[in-house]
């Protein structure tokens, strides 16, 4: 078990690298990636000193990053697709802890934070951030001007209003959730965790690997964005298959949101915002995770 120090250094190193996403760092020969770069190895230091991360971890990620850098410099279809392909194999299975040499650190072990809903467990998953900062650094275009921001806020602002009061107003009526206002103790883990990595992960590959890659390839077609859109939104909800049907009817849902606000604000930034302003509100505000059924 980490140390509550050696706790504290992994998960700020792994926010720096996430963060570093977003830093407007010059380019060195044309190429920006150094930053996030510099953070993912950074973050990859203190997680093996602390045992977050082994020498088989680092050897996978390592794999990962040879990858995607190789698909996105692929000229050739034949060449790129499979590339394409095989990196987001390797990136699903991060994010579903599939892949061995990480020891990812648990935050919050079993606890009750609504009455009527089932114990809730939250771990700093290393191996999921390092999928969603390769995806985002490498296949997204991550907002790097301060100028950029306001536009993408008010193109996000109502896509992300109406996703709430659908969603939320969902599971009101089904009964799914109800009012449950709180601030516990690791609520801003809770945030932080939830921003960072699971927000910034799922949105890279639904939305900006998946839905932006299946529209980039289906461009000029009929309906071919809507055909992105379905694919990559009721893939996120059959992503939750494993909390039932309900989960996977919500999940879809939220997915319609997410992907409505990538496509009207044209960044990822509003689709994260987006994700997370649901997360958060259903966290403070209602039942989480669910009422038991």
């Amino acid at each position: 078990m980490l140390s509550a120090p050696g706790l504290m250094a992994a998960c700020a190193a792994l926010a720096l690298a996430v963060l570093a996403l977003w830093v407007p760092a010059p380019a060195v020969r044309g190429n920006r990636d150094w930053a996030w770069g510099a953070g993912v190895l950074l973050a990859c230091a203190v997680a093996q000193a602390v045992g977050v991360l082994d020498g088989i971890g680092l050897a996978v990620i390592v794999f990962y990053l040879a990858l995607a850098f190789g698909a996105r410099a692929a000229g050739r279809a034949w060449v790129r697709i499979p590339l394409l392909v095989l990196t987001g194999v390797c990136a699903l299975l991060l994010a579903l802890h599939r892949l061995p040499g990480f020891h990812n650190p648990l935050l919050v072990d079993h606890a009750h934070l609504s009455a009527g809903a089932p114990p809730f467990t939250l771990y700093a998953n290393f191996d999921k951030a390092i999928a969603g900062i390769v995806l985002m650094g490498v296949f997204c275009s991550p907002i790097r001007a301060r100028a950029d921001w306001l536009p993408m806020l008010r193109r996000t602002l109502p896509v992300l209003a109406a996703t709430l009061v659908a969603v939320l107003g969902a599971g009101l009526l089904l009964g799914v959730v109800r009012p449950d206002v709180k601030w516990l103790p690791w609520t801003s883990w809770f945030l932080v965790n939830n921003l960072l990595i699971t927000c910034v992960t799922e949105e890279a590959f639904f939305r900006g690997y998946l839905l932006g890659g299946l529209a980039h390839g289906m461009a000029g077609r009929r309906y071919g964005v809507a055909v992105a859109v379905a694919v990559s939104t009721l893939l996120f909800g059959l992503a939750h298959a494993a909390g039932g049907p309900l989960l996977v009817l919500f999940g879809t849902l939220a997915g319609f949101g997410y992907a409505a606000a990538y496509l009207r604000s044209g960044r990822i930034e509003g689709a994260i915002l987006t994700h997370f302003a649901l997360n958060a509100v259903h966290f403070i505000a209602f039942t989480y995770p669910a009422l038991m059924r």
